[in-house]
């Protein structure tokens, strides 16, 4: 595994994004089933999903959620950073083989309590399917 640039409080501003591309497969939504025990049939079972209000199995939410924390620990800021909150709207469901973009925007830096604000979304195609907003601690490197 390569190593990976430590967060610095000093290196941030308001304004920096990172942005991440992750397509959604099957077998992620039933890993997540099983690690997380959400085995809401909605997910799993085409019958039950085809007579769903959306006709067809989606991925769990917290899928599209764990791509920004994805973000937060291993890019942007990186390692070190401390995830304290995270605000969440799901907007629209993500299918079996959709290609999700992640972007995480920071909106405020508290250099005193090193903290750091942050808008999160994620879209599929034009259509954004989850908003929220997260605040990490940030180390002065």
């Amino acid at each position: 595994m390569s190593e990976m640039k430590e967060a610095r409080l000093q290196d941030l501003e308001v304004g920096q994004s990172f942005t991440t591309i992750n397509v959604v497969k099957d077998a992620d939504i039933v890993k997540f089933a099983e690690v997380s025990g959400d085995v809401n049939p909605i997910h799993l079972d085409e019958e039950y999903a085809k007579k769903s209000i959306f006709g067809e199995r989606i991925a769990h939410g917290m899928i599209s959620a764990s791509y920004v924390s994805a973000i937060f620990g291993t890019k942007f800021p990186g390692p070190g950073s401390i995830y304290l909150s995270q605000s969440l709207k799901f907007k629209a469901p993500v299918k079996i083989e959709d290609t999700v973009e992640t972007t995480v925007t920071i909106i405020e830096l508290n250099e005193k309590r090193k903290r750091v604000t942050l808008n999160c979304e994620c879209r599929v195609g034009d259509t954004v399917v989850l908003t929220g907003e997260a605040q990490l601690m940030v180390p002065n490197g």
